[in-house]
């Protein structure tokens, strides 16, 4: 036998080997070995405290450990560039939210990156209201109180990073109302609320479980909650309309799983199966409960469609003031 056959009948029998080993592969039920999710979010976040369920369920169901790896900042890209040349096979996934989805694209135009062309939707995980929030001694009482005072002096509002659900939802308040306010961005929300308790900011949008700590305190104050329906958790705080504000705003972020795209429909299809099972279980309710967080039950066909709705109104936002984090 001449080298050269020898040589062709090695390569040969590596490619068989190959293509058994990935037929066997593709053979084994999902998951066969751990699985690790990667967060845009820090530890102790609300997003974090939901995923951290979300991953003690699935390890269980699935008799598996799933991982949680925090890697917040970098306007998310720190979390995206951990897991975009990930295998599409399902064993790493991704927590972000509906900005990370819908804002990005506007806000970084030169890094020409579209998160759902890179990623695909694998589970709903949460949605999520805002409130607006004063100072408790503040003499606005509604947001109608808000705009007047805004069209007639100096009014700054203050948000957890530009970009942000609370920065956008103000800037789209400005857009229905108006009214012209001056944005102040802060890195951490611990002194967001900290600033708007002290009066250093006139107001600010904010979910139960970044501000109840502020709130139980007595430091600040709920005038409204930007949604078309009053929340059963603080059941005395009117709704945007009620509360003299746009009807049409309702301000809120939505926190899904994504993966890299190609991902194999059956996997995806369990992923989301399992997820949906564990945000049923009472412990999981109890904890939406406390937060004010809705079990939307989304697919990802009906993500992607969230995600495009919110996309068309932070194009106009981001165009109309400019607004970049590059």
């Amino acid at each position: 036998m001449t080298c050269t056959s020898t040589h062709r009948r090695t390569l040969l029998l590596t490619a068989l080997m190959a293509a058994l080993g990935t037929a066997a592969q593709a053979a084994e039920p999902f998951p066969a070995r751990p699985v690790t999710i990667v967060t845009a979010f820090a530890p102790g976040s609300g997003p974090d405290a939901v995923l951290r369920i979300v991953a003690e369920k699935l390890g269980k169901a699935w008799n598996q450990r799933v991982l949680v790896e925090n890697k917040p900042g970098g306007g998310g890209f720190i979390a995206i560039d951990a897991v975009r040349r990930a295998p599409a096979d399902g064993y790493t996934l991704l927590q972000l939210d509906s900005e990370h989805l819908a804002a990005l694209p506007y806000l970084y135009k030169s890094k020409g990156f579209e998160t759902l062309k890179v990623f695909e939707p694998v589970a709903s995980l949460f949605r999520t209201p805002f409130l607006v929030a004063v100072p408790a001694d503040s003499k606005i009482k509604t947001v109608a109180d808000l705009v007047a005072a805004a069209k007639t002096g100096p009014v700054s509002y203050g948000s957890w990073g530009i970009g942000s659900p609370g920065h956008l939802g103000g800037e789209q308040m400005e857009m229905l109302t108006g009214a012209e306010m001056q944005h102040v961005p802060f890195r951490e929300v611990s002194q967001l609320f900290t600033s708007v308790g002290s009066g250093d900011v006139g107001w600010s949008f904010a979910s139960i479980p970044s501000s109840q700590g502020a709130y139980k305190a007595g430091k600040i104050r709920y005038v409204a909650v930007a949604a078309p329906k009053r929340i059963p958790q603080l059941p005395e705080v009117p709704t945007m309309a009620e509360a003299g504000g746009p009807a049409s705003l309702a301000v809120n972020s939505f926190v899904v799983l994504v993966a890299p795209r190609g991902v194999p429909a059956a996997v995806r299809d369990k992923i989301d199966a399992d997820v949906r099972k564990a945000l049923a279980e009472p412990d999981a309710k109890a904890r939406f409960d406390t937060f004010a967080f809705e079990n939307v039950g989304w697919g990802p066909e009906q993500i992607m469609s969230e995600a495009a709705a919110k996309a068309r109104i932070y194009a106009e936002l981001v165009k109309r003031k400019s607004i970049s984090l590059e």
